[in-house]
């Protein structure tokens, strides 16, 4: 009898292991899944944009000043070479991401400050739920406020202050865009000052400080890691952005720092580019891979950037 039982023991534990194993490789592979998935949207990047830089020189790309892809339809077409200079876009990208996060981290910011050391449970319960209704609207809905709203007030505006504001402007596909992204940066923050230990505040209490002083002075620095995480989030959210930039901002691909004029996103022009008929083997639809490649790029940078600041300001409690 005891040997049965203890020939059961060994079966189980063997059906464990195999069970174990089995679990092991179905993760393995959902991860291989996700980094394959990766690999392949690079790797098709760099084909299709070598093919592009075997078209249009590297140096002329990202350091052209002009962007105007008019090349022919099809193949049997003659059209002009065109000028493929991103220098535009980058600059029309990172002004309209400037002025959203201008907007969007100080009102976000305070929100979560507020909701996560002034609200009670009643307000706060109120509150953030109104905040991130915002998250659930459709891009396309503030493309319309931007375009039908905020435009035509910016335009007014400027009008009665005797300057000009184009009816498609950078201000106003930013300002849009700085709304759309205040829940995701409050939503972060919050969730990030609620983590830091109640022992910080109540030391600094204890040490007789008031409630603004240990905000200032404790929590947001013992926060600093994961608010900078928040704020990249919502920056990689506003320059990914597209619907909202072509219905307010327009697809004028201008060399301008002046936000009250049209200019346009790499986004856009990737869409753009996309559409329509087209000879895929041209240049200005191999553009758009040479584009979407400097975007990714560019994303890669902010994050290593974020992980600089992570890693230098990041503080482990007990």
């Amino acid at each position: 009898m005891s040997d049965i039982s203890t020939f059961s023991i060994i079966r189980r534990g063997n059906k464990g292991k195999h069970v174990d194993l089995a679990v092991r490789i179905v993760l393995i592979c959902c991860a291989l899944v996700a980094v394959a998935t990766t690999i392949g949207i690079v790797a098709s990047l760099l084909v299709e944009s070598f093919r592009f830089f075997q078209k249009i020189p590297v140096m002329d790309f990202l350091f052209g000043l002009e962007w105007s892809p008019q090349t022919a339809l099809r193949a049997d077409q003659v059209g002009a070479s065109g000028a493929f200079g991103a220098i535009p876009l980058i600059v029309g990208t990172l002004l309209i991401s400037a002025i959203a996060m201008i907007i969007a981290t100080p009102l976000g910011m305070m929100s979560a400050i507020y909701l996560a050391e002034y609200a009670s449970d009643r307000s706060r319960g109120i509150i953030k739920p109104l905040l991130e209704l915002l998250a659930g609207i459709p891009t396309v809905v503030y493309g319309f406020f931007a375009a039908l709203i905020v435009a035509p007030m910016l335009r007014n505006g400027g009008e009665g202050l005797d300057f000009s504001i184009s009816s498609e402007s950078a201000l106003a596909a930013g300002a849009t865009m700085g709304v759309m992204i205040i829940p995701l940066v409050s939503s972060l923050s919050d969730d990030v000052i609620n983590a830091v230990p109640q022992s910080l505040r109540d030391a600094s209490y204890g040490l007789g400080a008031t409630q603004a002083e240990t905000i200032k002075q404790v929590i947001l620095p013992a926060a600093i890691p994961g608010i900078a995480g928040s704020l990249l989030l919502a920056t990689s959210r506003a320059i990914g952005e597209t619907m909202i930039v072509v219905m307010a901002a327009g697809l004028a691909a201008k060399l301008t720092l002046n936000p009250f004029e049209a200019v346009t996103t790499v986004t856009v022009q990737i869409v753009t580019l996309l559409t329509g008929d087209q000879e895929f083997d041209s240049a200005k639809t191999l553009s758009a891979f040479a584009l979407g490649l400097l975007l990714f790029i560019i994303t890669l940078a902010l994050n290593v950037i974020a992980l600089r600041v992570v890693d230098r300001y990041k503080e482990q409690y007990d």
